[in-house]
C-alpha cells in the first residue's frame, strides 16, 4: 500500500494519514501514520513551514555574541562595508570582507556548519599513469589500424598483443 493510501494508526482512527511521523530514540527508529485529527492530538503541527528569511537567520545567529562590540562600527578597507550591512543583507561586500571580520565569519561560520575550516571532499586529479597508458593505448590502436590497411598482418599481431597487455582488465 502505498503512503498516499495509508490509514491512519491512531487508536480506532480509519481517516486517511496526511502525516508521515519517524521518531528515533535510542537509535530506534519507529513511523506512524496520523491523519490531521490524531497529529494534532500528539502535538505534531500539519501546517507547512514558514518560508526561511536568510537574511533574518543570519541576524539571529550574529546576535548573540558573535561579533565584538567594536565591529559593527568599522568598515571593510576595500569595499566600505561595514558588519551591520552584512548582517542585514546576508552578502559580504568583497573578498577582503572575509580579512577584516575575520574572528566574526569564523564564529558564524563555526555556528552555521560546526566548523570554519573545510571539511568537505578534496578534489584528486586523475592519476597521471593512467592518462600516459590511454595515450600510449590510443597510439598502438592507430598503429593497428594502418598495419591492418596496408595489410601488414605480422605487425598487427603483434600491436594487438600489445594492446591487450596494456588494456585494464575487467
Amino acid at each position: 500500500m502505498s503512503e498516499a493510501q495509508r490509514e491512519c494508526e491512531g487508536p480506532d482512527c480509519n481517516n486517511p494519514a496526511v502525516v508521515h511521523w519517524t521518531q528515533v530514540v535510542n537509535n530506534e527508529s519507529s513511523t506512524q501514520y496520523l491523519c490531521k485529527a490524531c497529529a494534532a492530538a500528539k502535538g505534531i503541527s500539519t501546517d507547512p513551514p514558514p518560508e526561511l528569511d536568510v537574511t533574518k537567520f543570519l541576524s539571529q545567529l550574529g546576535a548573540k555574541g558573535s561579533p565584538a562590540p567594536s565591529e559593527p562600527s568599522r568598515s571593510c578597507t576595500f569595499c566600505g562595508l561595514t558588519f551591520e550591512d552584512f548582517r542585514n543583507t546576508g552578502r559580504l561586500g568583497c573578498s577582503h570582507c572575509f580579512t577584516t571580520y575575520d574572528s566574526s565569519m569564523r564564529r558564524l561560520l563555526e555556528r552555521i556548519h560546526g566548523s570554519s575550516r573545510h571539511v568537505g571532499k578534496v578534489y584528486l586529479p586523475p592519476d597521471p599513469e593512467a592518462a600516459e597508458i590511454d595515450r600510449r593505448l590510443d597510439g598502438l590502436r592507430r598503429s593497428l589500424r594502418r598495419a591492418i590497411e596496408v595489410e601488414d598482418f605480422e605487425r598487427a599481431a603483434l600491436l594487438r598483443d600489445e594492446i591487450r597487455e596494456h588494456e585494464p582488465s575487467d
